[in-house]
């Protein structure tokens, strides 16, 4: 019989689906670290514009570290290539001293830019194969509202099963990269640098810092001093970057045994990807009487 426009379309189009998924399922191999892809635990919503961003920013801060190990390895060599002609008489009578400590800290250097080119290659992979599962999910996406438009006959219902098992194998291959990628986003050090409050800041008040990055938490408590300074029980956290979840942190002041919220707010960490520490001034009320300093290195 006849088919109608849709059905044709359906046809190329879930042959060019299934030879891309399984090119991606291929590669596809989510590391056990990824806590979200636990039984029951995963969320099948992804989030293409989230993570845009957060590759455009992890790729250039890579390309940071790349860029300042390639000018160390370039200055180290410079210096080597000075050393090496008064060396030579020595590499002779000592051979056993011919590879010098600055020949050994090159070849470190050298094989940390190695391991950083492997790192930036394997993000733009699994960069690639998200968003071609994206566009898939995409083309599926349309072409089960042009099905939806169509008179429905047999064909065309069995045509709208398969676009809906293609939209959902596509999501969960675009969420299993994710994860993958997630485990490639390293780890951010945040320091408690103390509370900014001028005159709100006063000896013997105690506070409550509480800091979360999805299901990682830090609590930490601090005093204000007789010397204006403050003691902290925490001084550094470690944080494992999260592809949707921003920083929330909450203030509370401690009297006696009553609690009395200062501020609650949320920061992202889309500008932590970067070489230098990233100072931090939060702040806690709505009018800023009270700010926290934080420093963050990735």
């Amino acid at each position: 019989g006849l088919c109608t426009f849709p059905e044709i379309l359906f046809s190329s189009y879930s042959k060019s689906l299934s030879r891309s998924s399984m090119r991606s399922r291929m590669s596809l191999k989510p590391p056990k670290a990824y806590n979200s892809l636990q039984k029951g635990a995963l969320i099948w919503d992804p989030k293409p514009l989230q993570v845009k961003k957060i590759f455009e920013a992890l790729k250039k801060g890579l390309n940071e570290y790349l860029e300042a190990h390639q000018a160390e390895l370039d200055y180290l060599s410079g210096r080597h290539k000075d050393t090496k002609r008064n060396s030579r008489l020595v590499s002779f009578l000592h051979p056993f001293l011919s590879l010098c400590p600055l020949q050994k800290q090159i070849r470190s250097v050298e094989r940390y830019i190695r391991k950083l080119e492997f790192h930036i290659s394997k993000v733009e992979e699994l960069y690639e194969a998200y968003c071609i599962q994206c566009r898939l999910r995409d083309g599926a996406t349309n072409m089960k509202q042009a099905f939806s438009l169509s008179p429905s006959t047999k064909a065309s219902r069995e045509s709208l099963l398969e676009l809906y098992k293609n939209v959902q194998e596509c999501t969960e291959d675009m969420c299993f990269i994710e994860g993958a990628l997630e485990v490639h986003l390293g780890e951010f050090h945040v320091k408690m640098k103390g509370l900014v409050g001028f005159a709100r800041l006063c000896p013997g008040d105690q506070y409550e810092v509480f800091v979360r990055l999805g299901r990682q938490k830090w609590r930490l408590k601090g005093k204000i001093e007789t010397d204006d300074s403050q003691t902290w029980d925490e001084e550094e956290k470690i944080f494992i970057p999260n592809l949707h979840e921003k920083f929330e942190i909450k203030v509370t002041e401690l009297r006696g045994l009553a609690t009395i919220l200062v501020g609650v707010v949320t920061c992202d960490s889309i500008n932590f990807f970067t070489t230098k520490p990233q100072a931090i001034l939060v702040d806690i009320t709505e009018l800023g009487t009270i700010k926290l300093r934080l420093e963050v290195l990735w």
